[in-house]
């Protein structure tokens, strides 16, 4: 994914490539405290190599086995998840007061965002109110294709939702998916759709734009 950006609306897309985790996650700190009453939102589109991080409310005993994947304790909100090579990350930079959005509207904005691109593939799925993320049905197994946690600073966010796309998923039997035990987590290629992380950014990038200027 070679970096560059666009613009949707008034949303900056930014596909910055394969990143480190921990510098992004850095970044996006920085961006928030130095944004300004008319600094634009920003998506930034990305894929990490193989890490698990480890939300607010994130505890080591949801860490099964040591299979030598770092593991590094975050500011977002939620339990443990994993990142790896094949998933999407989608980053949202958001001024929630300027958009007189809640935390609540956000979320269901981002997972309204991924139910509408995986319906246009032909794969039906749903968010949970009581279980942020979107999940999907495969062999009548219900299963976590996207998860999804936010930080918000000052009535600004950061963090944001990762999508299975196609990827390794074994590191996710190692962890309680999101602090479920047994949770069964699933990705895009499951369902017969061949799809690069940067192909599915660049599809799903104006839905989560539009979705966020709604309003």
């Amino acid at each position: 994914m070679a970096p560059h950006a666009a613009a949707f609306a008034d949303v900056v897309v930014r596909s910055v490539g394969r990143t480190e985790y921990e510098p992004t996650w850095r970044a996006m700190q920085a961006f928030t405290a130095a944004r300004m009453a008319d600094t634009p939102d920003e998506i930034w589109l990305t894929e990490h190599p193989s890490v698990y991080t480890l939300g607010l409310s994130g505890r080591l005993e949801h860490l099964l086995r040591d299979n030598g994947i770092p593991a590094i304790k975050v500011d977002r909100g939620g339990q443990i998840t994993y990142h790896g090579p094949g998933q999407l990350v989608a980053y949202v930079l958001c001024d929630l007061r300027r958009r007189r959005l809640g935390v609540r509207d956000l979320v269901r904005a981002l997972e309204a965002s991924v139910v509408q691109w995986l319906d246009s593939m032909g794969i039906s799925a749903y968010g949970k109110p009581t279980a942020p993320g979107v999940y999907v049905r495969i062999s009548a197994v219900e299963a976590k294709i996207a998860a999804l946690g936010l930080k918000v600073r000052n009535g600004c966010t950061y963090h944001g939702l990762a999508v299975n796309v196609a990827m390794d998923v074994s590191p996710f039997a190692d962890i309680d998916p999101c602090g479920y035990p047994g949770l069964a987590v699933t990705q895009v290629a499951d369902f017969g759709v061949t799809k690069s992380v940067e192909a599915a950014g660049a599809e799903l990038a104006p839905i989560l734009a539009d979705h966020l200027t709604r309003r």
